[in-house]
């Protein structure tokens, strides 16, 4: 699996990109970042189906402990094969964060009237919000400036299409504490 090279997140007055000096040192300061979050929503894009489970194996196989936590949902659709070492698309939480994967909360009714993809450039896109395309193949021939500049515009596309739902917080993932997935 290949490591994470850059985190970017976007809250209330709050754009942070982590890119460095080391993979391990950019799990250790997002953890620490949303720990001190007393509570709120970390969204994500297609989050349940990647990025959760993608963290917490990288974390794993780094000997990072996190405040995230997930657990399989066999209830959550997608097409896509889970992540090697994952049965399928995950719920989470991290620390006091409820989780929320806005591509599924669009997927489940957008998706279904509409004839779009719910991408997250596509929806942005739809409702004229400016964002940051790459070849994803070639992020690793990104300068710093070029990727920093799309991991931020993802983070801030998907905080500002779930801000946008009157009904977010339906879409937020019920999860006790559980480890693993």
């Amino acid at each position: 699996m290949a490591p994470i090279v850059a985190i970017a997140v976007s809250g209330a007055g709050t754009d942070v990109v982590l890119d460095g000096p080391d993979e391990r040192t950019m799990l250790i300061e997002l953890d620490a970042i949303l720990a001190e979050l007393c509570g709120g929503v970390l969204v994500t894009w297609n989050g349940s189906g990647f990025d959760l489970p993608f963290i917490a194996t990288r974390a794993q196989t780094l000997d990072v402990p996190l405040g995230l936590f997930i657990c399989h949902d066999p209830s959550i659709p997608g097409r896509h094969n889970p992540l090697p070492g994952h049965a399928g698309r995950v719920r989470g939480r991290w620390h006091a964060l409820g989780h929320i994967d806005g591509y599924q909360a669009y997927r489940s009714d957008v998706g279904r009237v509409l004839p779009v993809s719910c991408g997250l450039k596509s929806l942005a896109r739809l409702i004229g919000l400016p964002a940051v395309e790459v070849d994803r193949s070639a992020i690793h021939l990104l300068s710093e400036a070029e990727r920093r500049a799309y991991v931020a515009s993802d983070a801030m596309l998907a905080r500002v299409l779930v801000e946008r739902r009157a009904d977010a917080m339906r879409w937020v993932d019920q999860v006790s504490t559980v480890s693993g997935s």
